[in-house]
């Protein structure tokens, strides 16, 4: 395997297996060859050829054409056995079913999944308690209990824990939600996102009031302005980061299980909307390796045939893996059997986007991201329906949405996801997701790993068209992007400009075409730099919802000592 130093690291630090004094006693070959044979395990259930799949999900991996979450990494091949990344459990209004929901949580977190709670449904602050005759204290004094209970937790022993908490917009407590993170070090293990209503979303257009309810009671509890929540929400996102949004109407309006209930929350990174008790198993191609060589003469084109069949082979890897997994509970295993959902998606977009010669944030490649995305949708359904010809469709389909004349009969409920691909796109030596270069030359930490990263492609085109020199090779590395750099061609300081040099309209831009056929939802950070003003943040938030998107997250750059987020980890 053709490895790069920082692969290497992130390998030793995170998946390869280790003895009981912490040693690792395992090569990378070795990891992805259990992976490949645990997974290909699978087809026994239904008469296929293990050993075949073994060596073709091997061929996958070990090309670096295709990685699976990290717990599929991790876990595949040890007692553990726990492979899937997205979780969502409910959180009802009763102390058994908080506390129970905890100690869930807690196996889930160890097992190395991330976890997404709505608190919707808990009664609000100084609610009635007829069962002691106090008062209830509401979601967000419990939000900081699973908080501190994650801070003890590790997840199995290689990943920070990480929760999504959500709570809707018309909840009698949501100001108190939006603002708790303006106090330092609070809910330092959670992203917090406020699920937004198309009630929400109308009000605010038309300036006026929306009703609250309280979610014991069902009971009108009194009317909010619209402005002055959606002020509130900006002001947090503004300061910290949190608040993200989530269109939770436009969400459940795809929801493709309708008949089994709605959808309230998602997993930390906002990417994987679930049904509670739902689980979902990520994967990613790596699309820099579908760039067909091209003699310099010739236009770039993409590998479409390439990466048709590996889509194919990735849909089937991910589909096995529901049928190998050894779930923490058996809710959940009921729920993810009974939907089969899985969540392919994309990492290296902005390498694909260089190697095709198109700025991250020109109109070709808004329109490219659309066809690319397309193609994965389309492809992936298709291989779903093959599946389920061989296999059956899955056990939850009748009622579903693909329950009807036109619609495919599937063997998985949903098939793409858009996941952030942290770690992992260290490992395939790619960008992350389909976010824009980061820097040029930055510096990262993974679990006390220090890592130093630098854009080879942008050497190799200085070295290629003649305008390299160590001193602008040292330039490069202590700024970490060309602006003003006058000895590199205007051509190509546009091709590699990074995430801080690109305009949130056009990082929303980019999310909205790859969500447009997504079947979940899309992981993209809408970066601002430091100066962006609240305005600006007012602006992508309505921009969002008007071009599409299923929820959105902005961050400006500065605003929180590095570590403390968690939506902007390392995360896959």
């Amino acid at each position: 395997m053709n490895l790069t130093e920082n692969a290497l690291k992130v390998l030793n630090a995170r998946y390869l297996l280790k003895d009981e004094r912490g040693k690792v006693i395992e090569t990378p070959e070795g990891m992805f060859r259990r992976v490949a044979r645990i997974i290909a395990s699978a087809e026994a259930q239904y008469d296929g050829n293990a050993a075949q799949w073994e060596e073709k999900f091997y061929e996958l991996m070990t090309s670096l054409r295709f990685l699976p979450n990290s717990p599929t990494l991790m876990n595949a091949g040890k007692d553990i056995g726990q492979l899937a990344a997205c979780f969502v459990l409910p959180v009802d209004d009763s102390m058994s079913s908080i506390f129970d929901t905890l100690k869930n949580a807690a196996l889930i977190l160890q097992s190395g999944g991330g976890t997404g709670f709505s608190f919707t449904r808990l009664r609000p602050k100084a609610d009635i308690v007829r069962s002691t005759g106090g008062i209830a204290s509401g979601p967000v004094s419990f939000m900081k209990i699973y908080n501190t209970a994650t801070d003890v937790i590790k997840q199995g022993g290689a990943r920070r824990g990480a929760n999504m908490g959500m709570l809707r917009i018309d909840h009698p407590d949501i100001l108190d939600f939006i603002r708790i993170k303006r106090a330092e070090g609070e809910l330092t293990n959670f992203n917090i996102s406020v699920s937004v209503t198309d009630a929400f979303m109308d009000a605010l257009k038309n300036g006026g009031e929306y009703e609250l309810v309280n979610p014991r009671s069902k009971a009108s509890a009194g009317k909010l302005k619209a402005h002055d929540v959606f002020k509130e929400l900006v002001e947090s996102a503004w300061e910290t980061g949190d608040p993200g949004l989530v269109f939770i109407d436009r969400i459940n309006r795809d929801n493709p299980t309708p008949n089994i209930g709605s959808i309230e929350s998602t997993n930390p990174c906002g990417e994987q909307p679930l049904l509670p008790y739902e689980a979902c198993i990520l994967g990613s191609l790596n699309l820099s390796k579908y760039v067909k060589p091209t003699d310099g003469k010739t236009k770039p084109l993409i590998d479409y045939d390439s990466l048709s069949n590996d889509i194919r082979t990735a849909v089937r890897f991910l589909d096995n893996s529901i049928d190998v997994n050894k779930y923490p509970l058996p809710a959940i295993e009921s729920m993810h059997k009974g939907n089969r959902k899985i969540g392919l998606g994309v990492m290296g977009w902005a390498d694909m986007l260089v190697l095709m010669g198109l700025p991250y944030n020109h109109k070709k490649a808004f329109k490219l991201g659309k066809l690319v995305m397309r193609f994965m949708r389309d492809e992936s359904r298709n291989a779903s329906v093959e599946l389920a010809q061989q296999r059956g469709v899955f056990l939850n389909f009748k009622g579903s949405v693909y329950d009807a004349p036109d619609m495919p009969r599937v063997r998985n409920a949903t098939t793409t996801t858009i996941a952030p691909t942290g770690t992992l796109s260290i490992v395939a030596d790619c960008s992350s997701g389909i976010e824009p270069l980061f820097a040029l030359a930055y510096k990262r930490l993974i679990l006390n790993t220090e890592l130093f990263e630098i854009n080879r492609y942008f050497f190799d085109i200085a070295k290629s068209r003649g305008f390299y020199s160590e001193a602008l090779k040292e330039k490069v590395i202590s700024r970490g992007n060309l602006h003003g750099i006058k000895e590199v061609p205007n051509d190509v300081r546009k091709l590699f400009k990074t995430t801080h040099e690109i305009p949130f309209e056009d990082h929303i831009e980019m999310q909205a075409c790859f969500q447009e056929f997504t079947d979940n939802a899309v992981s993209k950070t809408i970066n601002m730099p430091h100066r962006s003003k609240r305005e600006d943040v007012e602006r992508a938030f309505l921009l969002a919802y008007e071009k599409g998107c299923k929820g959105i997250t902005i961050f400006r750059y500065g605003i929180k000592k590095i570590g403390t987020l968690v939506r902007f980890r390392d995360s896959d």
